[in-house]
């Protein structure tokens, strides 16, 4: 699974690092280092919803706030 992060200025000052620094996080607590590849990408052309994160080319606006909601609900279920 790739999930791609938008660090370009609108999304970095949504909290795109925060959202990166997150999932890097909740990668190394599940031991999901192997198969999750974390990538960062610029301006994805949605930066009025918020931080655009991509799971494999799908596309979602992420909140700092939201990020465990995102994690749980899209990330681990694809896993599985």
């Amino acid at each position: 699974m790739k999930i791609t992060v938008c660090i370009g200025s609108s999304c970095h000052l949504k909290g795109s690092r925060q959202i990166v620094e997150g999932l890097q996080q909740r990668v190394q607590e599940h031991g999901l280092d192997s198969r999750i590849e974390l990538a960062g990408a610029f301006c994805m052309g949605h930066c009025a919803e918020g931080v655009n994160v991509t799971i494999d080319g799908e596309r979602f606006s992420v909140h700092p706030e939201t990020l465990d909601s995102f994690f749980n609900s899209e990330v681990l279920p694809r896993l599985q």
